[in-house]
């Protein structure tokens, strides 16, 4: 797993991040963890929050789409209430199911952005697929018993990233300090 490349921007949450940004750096395909990036991991359902977020996505012409290493059926149910596509058992940080996915659906990687709260699979899985990625903090404070353990390399790995400059604020890439 490739975690020496730039992370392409930080931000503390992807509520945060305004439309405008994906559309300004050519983004059409947005593609979404799931777990503690738009919502709890124990949600079969969506909240009003990430409702509206991914409907302003759908407005601007961005395709959000789920990628999440969780089960299909949760990942499916979540993803069908918002009427969007997903990739369930991605197995990030490994890049296949993303790079089968976007050739299938043919869909040129410099039009696809990531987005999710993991250096060890959502950075990994980007870099292994030559995706900009943004990186946030996950949203919620529990995690499952999985992505326990990925915290114990991801918190020393942000300071040092953070340290290094190599974690760019969104706002400062999209000229808004």
């Amino acid at each position: 797993m490739c975690l020496n490349r730039r992370v392409f921007a930080y931000a503390k949450s992807i509520y945060d991040i305004e439309i405008q940004f994906f559309t300004q750096q050519g983004v059409e395909y947005l593609l979404i963890d799931l777990d503690n990036t738009l919502d709890s991991y124990r949600l079969y359902y969506p909240t009003l929050r990430a409702i509206n977020y991914i409907n302003s996505l759908i407005d601007a012409g961005i395709k959000p789409i789920i990628v999440s290493n969780n089960r299909g059926k949760r990942v499916k149910t979540y993803s069908n209430f918002l009427q969007i596509d997903c990739i369930s058992q991605a197995m990030k940080p490994f890049p296949k199911k993303i790079i089968e996915y976007l050739k299938a659906n043919d869909i040129s990687h410099d039009k696809v952005m990531i987005i999710g709260d993991q250096l060890m699979t959502d950075v990994g899985a980007a870099n292994a697929a030559n995706i900009r990625v943004v990186l946030t903090d996950k949203i919620v404070s529990e995690d499952q018993w999985t992505t326990r353990f990925n915290r114990l390399f991801d918190r020393p790995l942000r300071k040092r990233m953070e340290k290094q400059g190599k974690l760019p604020n969104w706002r400062t890439l999209y000229g808004k300090s």
